[in-house]
């Protein structure tokens, strides 16, 4: 009796551990929903092993444009996001899916396209003189097509030039992340809107160059943001948190300032969270 009286509590004990454990395992585990910038670039590759091993998180990361990162939180299925369209995120906070939005760090974008530059571009005095000159000439552009930062930013700057571009010859949209729109444009040598960091990071495989850079409309500034566990009791705030606190910190903010020089000759990110 006193043995069968055992084992039935080892089986409790068992299926006890068995339902709390993975729950208690599943808090390790933080959701990082980001942009397409920060994988390409290979800035993810130096923070994420890092953050774990300061914290003893594990970070599950998601590089989509910043819309879909947003979108996400929206459905309580990320932690926190480190995204690059302001607007956006300001709706996303006055809607209380988001809290605690601070800036991290930005860098700009630029505008890349074929070296022998049919639409003059190079000799533009502004962002929005380029976009017209695009237009004009009706040389090809390839879009990301992705509600990104980066295609909130060139949407703007074509409403900005006057120009209401279509689907057609001359503009064509990908629906893909940076990189992997980088790599249509040096095959179809059209022209495209680009953060300066994936740029950079994969230079070395294309025959394009930057064509138009230094604006200030052309800024482009990226936040952290931890959704709201008020919304989403589920979700891991405390490892959001801890995520957020990193980014912000003294020892992380120089590492985003050195990512880049040694590998690519430039400073790719500046951080901002610490002056």
């Amino acid at each position: 009796m006193y043995r069968l009286t055992t084992k039935i509590l080892l089986l409790i004990v068992i299926a006890v551990c068995a339902a709390v454990l993975p729950a208690v395992a599943g808090k390790k585990d933080v959701i990082l929903a980001t942009t397409t910038s920060t994988q390409d670039s290979g800035l993810l590759d130096v923070l994420v092993p890092a953050f774990e091993k300061r914290t003893g998180y594990r970070l599950k990361t998601i590089a989509v444009g910043s819309g879909q990162a947003m979108a996400m939180g929206e459905r309580g299925e990320a932690d926190v996001l480190l995204v690059h369209s302001p607007a956006a995120e300001e709706k996303f906070i006055k809607q209380g899916f988001g809290v605690n939005r601070r800036i991290v760090m930005h860098n700009d974008f630029v505008i890349v396209g074929p070296r022998s530059d049919p639409a003059g571009v190079r000799n533009c005095r502004s962002a929005v003189e380029a976009f017209k000159r695009i237009a004009l000439a009706r040389s090809l552009f390839i879009s990301r097509a992705d509600n990104s930062g980066t295609y909130v930013k060139e949407l703007s700057l074509w409403k900005k030039a006057g120009a209401s571009p279509e689907k057609g010859r001359w503009y064509q949209e990908t629906g893909l992340g940076m990189g992997q729109t980088l790599a249509v444009v040096n095959e179809k040598q059209g022209y495209t809107l680009s953060d300066r960091a994936t740029y950079l990071a994969l230079r070395k495989n294309m025959d394009m160059a930057i064509l138009f850079q230094g604006d200030k409309i052309l800024l482009n500034i990226y936040h952290v943001i931890e959704i709201n566990e008020k919304k989403f009791p589920k979700i891991n705030g405390e490892g959001a948190r801890a995520f957020a606190r990193f980014l912000i910190s003294p020892e992380t903010q120089k590492m985003i300032g050195r990512f880049g020089v040694a590998q690519y000759g430039s400073q790719l990110f500046f951080p901002d969270a610490v002056k």
